[in-house]
């Protein structure tokens, strides 16, 4: 298995073993990751597990759906590569993976 390596806005890493099928937002949750409060339980409804994808990594990750987009419209911190986290099938290709963190979620 790979890692993943989620970054707290204040640059804290957080090294996380990869978990192909599950979503990035379940693996921070369950690896205790903070920054990810996800209050929808991953159902695209809230913008609380809101992350900035590593540019290396944005083809990987793939592209956001309409809902997605819509919610992270609401977003204050949104970059051009942020993501919901829950939106984020992980798979073996995405060992190595960095995925920032926003300072504030909505």
């Amino acid at each position: 298995m790979g890692n993943i390596t989620f970054i707290e806005h204040d640059g804290t890493q957080h090294p996380v073993e990869l978990e192909a099928g599950k979503s990035l937002m379940q693996i921070a949750m369950d690896n205790g990751v903070p920054g990810i409060d996800a209050d929808c339980g991953g159902e695209c409804a809230c913008g609380t597990c809101h992350v900035i994808v590593d540019s290396a990594w944005l083809n990987v990750a793939g592209k956001a759906g309409d809902d997605e987009l819509q919610m992270l419209e609401m977003t204050p911190e949104k970059k051009p590569a942020s993501r919901l986290s829950c939106q984020i099938k992980a798979t073996d290709a995405m060992d190595g993976m960095v995925i920032h963190l926003p300072e504030f979620q909505m």
